[in-house]
C-alpha cells in the first residue's frame, strides 16, 4: 500500500490551473489550424502528427514517478491540438457535421467516465497515482478536448452567436459552474469535469476569433504568431504561478 500523503501526478486544481488550461485550449485551436490549414498539411496528417506526440508524452507522463509541470502541460497541449485536428477531420472531412460530432463525442466522454468509475469507483483527478488511472485520465481528456472543438464550432458556425457570442456563452456557463463550486455542495468531481470540458469550446471559439478572416467574424491574425504568443504566456505562467501536485484524498495526512 502507498504511504500516507501520496501525491497525484497531476497538478492541484487552482485558479492558476484554470488560467493555463484556457490558454492551452486556445493554443490547441490556433496550433492545430496552423498545421492543418496554414501549413496545408490537412486534418488527417495533422492528426497523425499530434497523436504521435500525444502518445509519446503520455508514455513519458506514465513513466514519471512524480508530477512534472512542463511535462504535464506539454501533454495537455498535445491533447488539445490533437483534439482540434481530430474533430475537424471527423466533422468536415468525414462529413459527420458539428452537431453529430458533438453528440457522438459527448457520448464518448460519458462512456470513458463510466468505464473509469466502474473500474476504479472514482473519477476524481486526485486519484491519478497509478498507470491504469493515468490511462483513463488521458483518454478522457483527449476525447473531451475533441468534443470541445466540435462543440465550439457548432455554436460559433451553426448558430447566430458567432465566435464572440460563443465565447461569451461558454464563459457564462463557466461562471455558473464556479458559483456552484463556491456556494453549493454540488459534487466537486462533477463540477471539475464540467469546467474541464467547457474550457475547451471556450478556447476553440477564442482561437477561431483570433485567426479566422474578417469576413467570417474573426480578427485575421496570423495563426503561427498567435500560437507563439500563447505558448510564451503558458511558459511564463508555469514559471510564475505555483505548480504543485494534487494530494490523493484517501492517503492525505489527516487533520489534527
Amino acid at each position: 500500500m502507498a504511504e500516507s500523503g501520496s501525491l497525484s501526478k497531476v497538478p492541484a486544481v487552482t485558479l492558476g490551473f484554470w488560467a493555463i488550461k484556457i490558454a492551452a485550449t486556445t493554443l490547441g485551436e490556433t496550433g492545430g489550424d496552423t498545421v492543418s490549414m496554414t501549413m496545408n498539411l490537412g486534418y488527417l496528417a495533422g492528426t497523425a502528427i499530434f497523436l504521435t506526440a500525444l502518445a509519446l508524452l503520455v508514455a513519458l507522463q506514465i513513466m514519471a514517478t512524480r508530477f512534472h509541470p512542463f511535462l504535464y502541460w506539454a501533454t495537455i497541449i498535445a491533447s488539445t491540438t490533437a483534439g482540434t485536428t481530430m474533430a475537424d477531420f471527423a466533422t468536415r472531412s468525414l462529413g459527420i457535421g458539428y452537431a453529430g460530432g458533438s453528440l457522438l463525442l459527448l457520448a464518448g466522454v460519458l462512456a470513458m467516465l463510466g468505464v473509469w468509475y466502474a473500474v476504479e469507483r472514482s473519477v476524481s483527478v486526485d486519484t491519478v497515482v497509478s498507470p491504469r488511472v493515468e490511462m483513463f485520465y488521458w483518454g478522457t481528456i483527449t476525447v473531451s478536448q475533441t468534443l470541445g472543438t466540435a462543440l465550439g464550432d457548432w455554436i460559433a458556425d451553426d448558430t447566430s452567436l458567432g465566435y464572440l457570442g460563443g465565447a461569451a456563452l461558454f464563459g457564462g456557463i463557466l461562471v455558473i459552474v464556479a458559483a456552484l463550486y463556491f456556494w453549493t455542495r454540488v459534487s466537486r468531481v462533477l463540477l471539475f469535469w464540467m469546467a474541464f470540458i467547457l474550457t475547451r469550446p471556450l478556447g476553440a471559439t477564442v482561437g477561431d476569433f483570433l485567426d479566422k478572416p474578417l469576413s467570417e467574424g474573426g480578427l485575421a491574425l496570423s495563426r503561427p504568431i498567435a500560437t507563439l504568443v500563447l505558448a510564451v504566456f503558458i511558459l511564463g505562467a508555469i514559471l510564475i504561478l505555483p505548480q504543485r501536485a494534487g494530494t490523493h484524498p484517501e492517503r492525505a495526512p489527516k487533520a489534527g
